[in-house]
């Protein structure tokens, strides 16, 4: 069974490349303006990267840190991606919405964890050398 074509899907291009530009920044300006939890850890994010850069002996571990932190701010943004779908479709309650949200709120907890795994081993090692 074939489906027919979005009429939203770009042909390529450099057209191509400055929509999915435009669209990415609309995408951080929505999570600035509307996700606290997105402004949360992006205010963290500031005060950590630095932080990062002193503590990391090496390259590889002042990127290691940094990654980690950048891995929690795209998970939020899927999370808040998608409740913002779920909230589009219904806003009563409804089983299989609040199991997507809770989906995603756990890959947000999981994500945080990674972060202060990495944050903390790399502590570790930073302290051991």
């Amino acid at each position: 069974m074939t489906h027919p074509e979005s009429p939203y899907k770009s042909k390529g291009g450099l057209g191509r490349l400055l929509n999915a530009l435009r669209y990415s920044l609309q995408g951080l300006g929505a999570a600035l303006k509307h996700e606290a939890a997105f402004r949360q850890e992006l205010a963290l994010c500031a005060v950590l990267v630095p932080v990062a850069i002193w503590v990391g002996d090496t390259l590889a571990q002042r990127l290691l840190l940094i990654a980690s932190l950048l891995f929690v701010l795209i998970v939020e943004m899927l999370n808040s991606a998608l409740e913002a779908v779920a909230d589009s479709v219904t806003l009563e309650q409804h089983p299989m919405v609040g199991r997507a949200k809770d989906l995603g709120s756990a890959a947000v907890m999981l994500a945080i964890l990674c972060a202060v795994i990495v944050w903390i081993a790399v502590l570790a090692e930073t302290v051991m050398s």
